[in-house]
């Protein structure tokens, strides 16, 4: 019954967002689209290799309305829809509210809980079951004319949360990881305006969705050599030995190393991490340039 409960939830918030794209609520710009589909297409999901999408977070209708960008098909099926992970002060206040998200295949997340919660735990398992995860890697919105500028108006987003990496780290094959760039959907439920107006989405926003190229399994690679040789050395207990193929649990988890692998797992788990938020960021720079940012008319409105 949940299951079915859960594909109906799904289902039917797909297609009304799809709607309000198509209908003329909103008008949206996609760009890349081919590259996602590719990926939850690929027979490779059934062997446990994972789809991870990750984005900037500029508005809280972000996740689902950009949903509405994929094949209607998709939201007949759970497998072919994301899991992500939603604050429990935000999204999980009420009975109503957690039933509808677990529903909608959202992961209910503690801000205060780090890294090593349930909830980072089932976003490993989903992926190691082949399943697609879609990331906002700032952990909360972030409105782009909020980003933090140098004196040139060169725009960088908030450092990504260090989940981010662990989730990558300890996936039991490297999943495809593939960044998107959303713009416009600040304009669509901005930030900070007063009751009634800020639970209600202002029509007429210029959305756009891009999906870039996929992340080399061999740039997250890079990272491990952090390590450095002799670091988990084949003299080591076998549970901290450096792992032949993808990084294991064994290696990525700190609480079963010693004071100085703490160390270097800790500066692998954060070089993982930049390079997620390095290539979102490179790909918000080709759509918008320095300025991260793409300023409509309509963010200059008060309601």
């Amino acid at each position: 019954m949940s299951a079915l409960m859960s594909s109906a939830t799904v289902t039917a918030v797909g297609l009304t967002c799809k709607a309000a794209l198509n209908l003329g609520f909103c008008s949206v710009t996609v760009n890349g689209l081919p590259t996602l589909v590719a990926a939850l297409e690929h027979s490779s999901r059934n062997n446990g290799k994972g789809v991870v999408t990750v984005s900037n977070h500029i508005s809280t209708l972000d996740d689902p309305v950009t949903w509405g960008v994929l094949p209607a098909r998709y939201y007949l099926h759970s497998r072919m829809t994301r899991w992500t992970l939603g604050a429990s002060d935000i999204l999980f206040t009420n009975p109503v509210f957690s039933t509808f998200f677990r529903l909608g295949q959202t992961i209910e997340t503690f801000r205060d809980k780090g890294v090593h919660q349930p909830a980072v735990d089932l976003a490993i398992a989903k992926l190691n079951q082949g399943d697609w995860l879609h990331l906002y890697g700032e952990g909360q919105v972030n409105p782009p004319d909020t980003y933090q500028r140098d004196q040139n108006g060169v725009a960088k987003l908030p450092r990504f949360k260090w989940g981010v990496g662990r989730i990558i780290m300890e996936t039991a094959k490297p999943p495809v990881i593939i960044p998107m760039w959303l713009t416009g959907f600040d304009t669509l439920m901005p930030e900070g305006r007063p009751f009634p107006y800020k639970y209600i989405p202002r029509p007429g926003a210029q959305l756009s969705v891009t999906f870039g190229e996929p992340i080399p399994a061999s740039t997250i690679e890079e990272a491990l050599k952090i390590l450095g040789p002799g670091k988990a050395s084949s003299s080591a207990p076998h549970h901290l030995r450096k792992p032949e193929g993808w990084i294991e649990n064994e290696l990525a988890d700190e609480r079963h190393s010693s004071v100085l692998q703490k160390d270097e797992i800790l500066r692998v788990r954060a070089e993982v991490t930049a390079i997620l938020q390095r290539a979102v960021e490179a790909l918000g720079r080709s759509v918008c340039g320095d300025s991260l940012w793409v300023k409509s008319k309509s963010a200059e409105r008060t309601d």
